[in-house]
């Protein structure tokens, strides 16, 4: 938890939760385990009934630090976790929510992997009546914006790591919230496939767009990440792209993210989504015509924009929501 960060879109991180469970390929290299807190208390990812996890810890103690904040800022919910892991009871995060909704000074950034927990519980029709009677139960103000419903200073994000996980941007859609994002970092792979396979016909191929034969694109059809499918920008305000950085860095292709720079540019979306490059990883690598080859980088996370391709030189920010 801190009240700043090095985190290029983020002003400050809020850690009421810490500890994660590894769902996709995205997860392989968290950084989460190599900080000073999970460090110092020697927390790892281990194998537990099948699955790779660090555990899930909750810090009541730690709920309220967001309130003693003076200076408004974009805070990163759950930095060290993801908010809506099974592990986190529904009373908890209700409690996040109210004191969010207590903070209307704050931009309050909810990233997960986990899209269908946070649409049952942002989705509920009681939600706002039942983060409100935590806020009271708190003893917190309630004289905000609990009327207001999605919370104007929430946003939604998922992380999407290649086309296989693209249905989670499908899942986003439906999640009521006042900005909704993507962060695509690491990017492993497009997010814009020339063909797809269809989860209704026997596996077949289909060129990019609806099904030949029965229309459909997908979009929900697979919660596993099994299928291809290209990603759906409808409705996103906002897409963070990134390489991966740390030990054991996977490679970063520039063409993947010019693909999401040229969809936006494009216009096939009504409303674009604004673009934020945030690094280009360890191993940026540059596609060319006749083969690939690395781009050689002093700084080791890719993060120095002088030394990008001037097209990748891209940090935008949503529209802010009134």
């Amino acid at each position: 938890m801190a009240d700043s960060s090095s985190i290029e879109w983020t002003d400050a991180t809020w850690n009421p939760v810490t500890g994660c469970t590894r769902v996709s390929p995205g997860c392989a290299h968290c950084y989460i385990e190599r900080t000073p807190p999970f460090r110092i208390a020697g927390r790892r990812f281990e194998m537990v009934d099948g699955v790779s996890t660090t555990g899930v810890r909750l810090h009541p103690d730690r709920l309220e630090q967001p309130l003693h904040w003076r200076k408004p800022r974009r805070v990163f919910v759950c930095s060290l976790a993801d908010l809506f892991h099974d592990e986190v009871p529904d009373y908890f995060i209700r409690d996040v929510l109210g004191v969010i909704a207590c903070a209307p000074e704050h931009t309050f950034q909810i990233l997960t992997k986990r899209p269908e927990r946070a649409l049952e519980l942002l989705g509920d029709r009681n939600a706002p009546v039942l983060c409100a009677r935590q806020a009271a139960g708190r003893g917190l103000a309630l004289d905000h914006h609990f009327d207001r419903w999605p919370l104007p200073n929430v946003w939604v994000g998922v992380s999407i790591e290649n086309a296989r996980y693209t249905w989670r941007a499908d899942a986003l859609r439906e999640i009521p919230a006042a900005v909704r994002f993507i962060s695509a970092e690491p990017l492993l792979g497009t997010l814009f496939p020339e063909t797809f396979e269809c989860p209704r016909c026997e596996g077949q191929r289909y060129d990019r767009g609806s099904c030949a034969l029965c229309g459909n694109r997908g979009r929900l059809d697979d919660r596993g990440g099994r299928d291809r499918m290209p990603l759906d920008l409808t409705s996103i305000d906002w897409v963070i792209v990134g390489g991966e950085s740390g030990p054991g860095a996977r490679p970063f292709h520039l063409e993947h993210a010019r693909e999401i720079l040229r969809s936006r540019a494009a216009r096939v979306w009504r409303s674009p989504p604004a673009i934020f490059v945030k690094q280009l990883g360890a191993r940026p690598v540059h596609d060319h015509p006749i083969g690939r080859y690395p781009l050689a980088l002093r700084d080791r996370k890719g993060g120095d924009m002088d030394e990008w391709p001037p097209d990748l030189r891209v940090r935008e920010f949503p529209a802010v929501v009134s």
